[in-house]
């Protein structure tokens, strides 16, 4: 979903807010863009993939064929285009689909079964597979390749000055998202607050990165667990979200107070690492002398800051690992269940309205560790979980948006429903088998459930 913007003038902080509110749209306007990264690894011998040679770049170039345009940087090839959609890199080489902003969810479903065609279709010329978990289940940091983005450079950094585990966020982890309009400011503060207080349901039902380097962790999103040691400054539940008064103003100051990463001037980046938007804004950057930023600065900002929950020109739900084909599509129909029904949105607030700030932080912790048994105000993630998603139900079944089958959007739920009723995660099925028929071997899951 776009949201970058160009202006050469001076800003104010009121443009900084006006920026966030340009992104109000009617109802009848209110789309979803669907996300997610996969792992990129050679057949046979499981190894992660470089960017050359017979890596990364030739995945890249072959996805032209079906009409994907290359976006270049410093004269490498570093994502593709095609519409509304594009696919990038993430600094490990993770591949994503960056979906349109697109109606329904099967639209979304849609989408997706085509870009995992294509990139099968390449993959496979190339003697590659894709791989959908939370945290790549054997690498070492030390065996992923580095991708040639001038971004990651300056975050891999300036990461181990403020987190253990920001690497590691980097690098080795994979998370499938959704991107969500709202109507209003009172809109996006409903929706922002319902869905960051459940965020942590979302972490649980998609839990599904238990190993780590080879063996079991610890963890059952050890991705999730990755958040929670990666920068305080730029991470986490925000708190403010939920006291009185917040609002776009609130959030922008939040914004305007997290380091930057960088200023991008054509293909470079100028490493800003650390620095202040608000010192940018008053030409006070020595490596900026005398310069302002830009609308565009100010949009690219906004991408560097990485709580649960995210406001740019829409709300990103960022609480989830990424997994199998049918998953994919079962992150969109959660959260367009939830907060693009009014009295869907409404009763979701009802589960989550009276949790104590304070346990939030708590919460989001406890499910990386626990999954759906972790508890929340007397009551266990599970029994929230079900709850959350008898609500999602109902709000899909209440929107009506029917394929071309008279089919509506619900089914998109049910493995989620199945995970919620028999209380285990995906992780703890991994778990399953590696105790089991993988006999200890973590690797196996690049053969069971590779793309």
């Amino acid at each position: 979903m776009a949201d970058t913007a160009t202006d050469d003038r001076p800003l104010t902080f009121e443009d900084l807010v006006a920026w966030f509110e340009k992104g109000a749209k009617p109802k009848d306007q209110w789309r979803c863009g669907a996300e997610h990264e996969k792992f990129v690894f050679r057949l046979g011998s499981h190894a992660p993939v470089p960017y050359e040679p017979q890596g990364i770049k030739a995945l890249l170039d072959g996805l032209t064929r079906f009409g994907w345009a290359p976006v270049l940087e410093a004269g490498n090839v570093i994502a593709l285009e095609r519409g509304k959609a594009n696919v990038s890199l993430e600094p490990g080489g993770q591949f994503e689909l960056s979906g349109a902003p697109l109606e329904t969810i099967h639209d979304i479903c849609e989408e997706t079964g085509q870009h995992l065609s294509e990139v099968k279709t390449v993959a496979d010329e190339l003697g590659l597979g894709f791989l959908g978990l939370g945290f790549t289940p054997i690498w070492t940091r030390a065996d992923v390749p580095v991708m040639p983005k001038g971004r990651y450079k300056i975050m891999r950094q300036y990461m181990p000055k403020v987190g253990g585990l920001g690497l590691d966020m980097m690098f080795r982890t994979c998370t499938v998202q959704a991107n969500l309009d709202f109507a209003s400011e009172a809109d996006m503060v409903m929706k922002f607050r319902a869905s960051l207080a459940l965020q942590p349901i979302a972490t649980a039902l998609f839990a599904n990165s238990p190993f780590i380097e080879g063996k079991p962790s610890g963890f059952l999103s050890a991705r999730a667990n990755v958040w929670t040691d990666t920068d305080p400054d730029r991470t986490g539940m925000l708190d403010f979200v939920f006291r009185d008064g917040f609002g776009f103003e609130t959030y922008a100051r939040y914004a305007l107070g997290v380091p930057m990463y960088f200023a991008k001037r054509g293909d470079r980046y100028i490493d800003l690492a650390g620095r202040s938007f608000r010192d940018f804004m008053d030409g006070k950057l020595a490596e900026l002398p005398g310069e302002k930023p830009t609308l565009k600065d100010w949009a690219d900002h906004t991408t560097t800051i990485f709580p649960e929950v995210r406001l740019k020109q829409y709300l990103e739900m960022r609480g989830a690992d990424s997994g199998p084909w049918g998953r994919l599509c079962a992150l969109p129909a959660l959260w367009i269940g939830v907060l693009y029904d009014s009295a869907a949105l409404a009763a979701a607030w009802d589960l989550c309205k009276d949790w104590r700030i304070e346990d939030h932080e708590r919460l989001r912790g406890d499910v990386a560790r626990r999954g759906l048994k972790a508890e929340i105000a007397g009551r266990t993630v599970q029994d929230v979980a079900k709850d959350l998603l008898a609500i999602a139900h109902q709000g899909l079944k209440a929107r009506g948006k029917l394929s071309a089958g008279l089919v509506d959007e619900t089914g998109y739920l049910a493995e989620l429903e199945d995970i919620a009723e028999t209380g285990i995660t995906p992780a703890e099925r991994l778990l399953d088998l590696y105790n089991g028929p993988w006999a200890g071997d973590a690797s196996k899951v690049f053969e069971t459930f590779a793309y």
